[in-house]
């Protein structure tokens, strides 16, 4: 069955969209910095980046990227180069990652909530020769090799990057040769299998996004878009960010996010757009009602993983007159738009769109992530409701080119051939969607070891190691959990206990191995796991069960993080958790 026509507005989202990025490629060397600099010659004074602390016009926002490519240069980077950048949201941030790109070195986007050995990984993926960092990063950074400089800190460390912004002569003519397809950053994903990977995210690519985004949002320069999800992640350091100032608008950016703050900053900002992630929206329905949640300006709210319970009450509740919902990944060449307001769904593809024939949904064996194949040897596709796995064609073109990993073995792992005919190559999205006789995608899971929690995308793999390596546990299976009211799945560990198993220790080293987002939130004490002929974890029996204790003989633990310690629950604290009663 064909696409429905879509309304008049969804074709006009649609082909604002296509029109904006119809002449990507016109110019090569046509940057998201060259814009950046073009943009401060028309309107320099016009407000670009603001915070509580920070605000640059579009002219102090190229200025200050200037000076950072100058920086770069001065001490041998450039084209070839990769410096990691760790620090909170701030309008800084974004001056450093624009100037250095500029430049042609690539940026590493690191998550600030890593620590050790996954902060060491994240670094080496990307071959970084030196790090930005914000100096209450240092700590955290003390046992890298390399080569650091710090953004604040004591006054006497001569790698003190803002000293040079306050002594730096003035900027010196910067190179051209910088084009569209060079690499501009390294964001890191965590996939479906492992530790992060550092995606390569191309100027063609980031031009892409901010062109389209700006498109489908009918971004203006009268717009102000509030932002407060993590710079280093591909939504909120380059979407959010670049589609405003494609657009010639602005942006708020707020560190962190606060339910309690985020109705007044909205209002105090005339903030026009809202950057979501579902569990955002969440919060801020569980809040109590306050005088300031309707004294706002917002015309839209654009994000993922908005579920349909959360998106009809938010959007009533808080009188927002338009949600634009969409899919896509870090790292995929593909995403999908829901311009109709169709709750729940995470969008399609409008009938003159050519890109709806090189998306498919394919049957994959659910246990083992393997494309199902016919007597043909090709795989199958999926019928209507039917769940399977998003394929995406690799296309020679620049906007369905694969740019994969800094590691090129797990690039080839996200590519499969021979898919429908002989010869052609498609990347695994690695997330199961169903498409309605309708044309309406819906998300259903992730396939494999990921999960996604707090907005944050977790490795089962990386968790389980961080267990397993804990005194006392002597095996361990990580995977993730639905809780009603939540979004995502919440991180549920069973745990084989061994001499000398201690749950305070326990608790003790995941809390200093892990970010909050990846600690497990239930454990389940186990006298041994089950393994696939392969040796591989089978969870599917310990993710059934769930944490139901009316199904699990063992003993239950729930994370109490206000008391510090695991605390063992029951059918009565089951119930409270099915009720919404318990907060996550």
């Amino acid at each position: 069955m064909s696409n429905p026509a879509s309304p008049p507005s969804a074709n006009a989202a649609w082909l604002r969209a296509l029109e904006r990025t119809a002449t990507i490629g016109e110019r090569p060397g046509f940057t998201l910095p060259v814009l950046v600099e073009e943009a401060a010659a028309r309107h320099p004074d016009a407000p670009a980046l603001l915070s509580a602390t920070e605000r640059f016009t579009y002219r102090e926002l190229a200025a200050r990227a200037n000076v950072y490519a100058d920086w770069a240069l001065a001490h041998g980077f450039g084209a070839g180069s990769v410096i990691g950048l760790m620090m909170t949201n701030r309008p800084e941030y974004v001056a450093i990652w624009l100037g250095l790109a500029r430049t042609g070195a690539t940026v590493a986007l690191l998550n600030t909530n890593l620590t050790g050995a996954g902060l060491a990984h994240c670094i080496a993926a990307a071959q970084a020769s030196a790090v930005i960092a914000e100096a209450r990063f240092l700590s955290a950074l003390a046992e890298t090799t390399t080569e650091l400089w710090l953004h604040g800190g004591a006054d006497d460390n001569p790698r003190r990057i803002d000293h040079w912004l306050a002594n730096s002569p003035a900027p010196k003519p910067l190179p051209s040769a910088v084009t569209l397809s060079d690499r501009a950053l390294y964001i890191y994903t965590s996939g479906t299998t492992g530790l992060p990977k550092a995606a390569s995210v191309s100027h063609h690519r980031i031009m892409q996004w901010s062109l389209w985004f700006a498109g489908m949002a009918n971004l203006t320069a009268a717009d102000r878009t509030y932002n407060c999800l993590p710079l280093y992640h591909s939504v909120g350091g380059v979407v959010a960010v670049g589609a405003a100032l494609a657009a010639g608008g602005s942006v708020f950016l707020r560190e962190r996010f606060s339910a309690n703050r985020f109705w007044p900053e909205v209002a105090e900002q005339n903030c026009t757009v809202f950057q979501y992630i579902g569990e955002l929206c969440r919060y801020l329905l569980a809040a109590p009602p306050s005088s300031a949640e309707m004294n706002h300006r917002l015309r839209l709210a654009c994000g993922n993983g908005l579920r349909p319970d959360v998106w009809e009450a938010f959007q009533a509740r808080f009188a927002i007159p338009q949600i634009l919902e969409f899919y896509a990944a870090t790292e995929g060449n593909f995403s999908l738009f829901n311009a109709e307001g169709v709750s729940g769904s995470i969008g399609r593809f409008p009938n003159f769109l050519p890109q709806r024939k090189s998306v498919a949904l394919v049957r994959v064996d659910q246990v083992t992530g393997a494309a199902l194949r016919g007597t043909d040897g090709f795989c199958l596709r999926c019928d209507p409701d039917e769940v399977g796995e998003a394929f995406s064609q690799i296309a020679g073109g620049a906007s369905a080119r694969f740019e994969g990993y800094a590691d090129s073995a797990a690039t080839e792992r996200k590519i499969l051939r021979d898919v429908f005919v002989a010869g052609d190559a498609w990347f695994r999205s690695g997330d199961l969607m169903r498409k309605n006789a309708r044309g309406f995608f819906y998300f259903a899971d992730r396939i494999g070891e990921t999960f996604r929690w707090k907005g944050e995308n977790v490795s089962t793999a990386e968790v389980a190691a961080v267990l397993r390596a804990c005194p006392g546990v002597l095996d361990a299976d990580v995977y993730g959990v639905p809780v009603p009211g939540t979004d995502g799945k919440a991180g549920m560990a069973a745990v084989v206990p061994g001499e000398g198993f201690d749950l305070a220790a326990l608790r003790a080293h995941v809390s200093g191995q892990l970010p909050n987002y990846a600690r497990p939130v239930f454990l389940r004490i186990c006298s041994g796991l089950e393994r696939t002929a392969t040796f591989k974890a089978n969870t599917i029996g310990l993710q059934s069960d769930g944490f139901d204790p009316a199904r699990i003989s063992e003993p239950l633990y729930i994370d109490a993080p206000s008391r510090d310690r695991y605390v063992q629950f029951d059918a009565a604290t089951h119930t409270e958790i099915l009720a919404g009663r318990v907060r996550f």
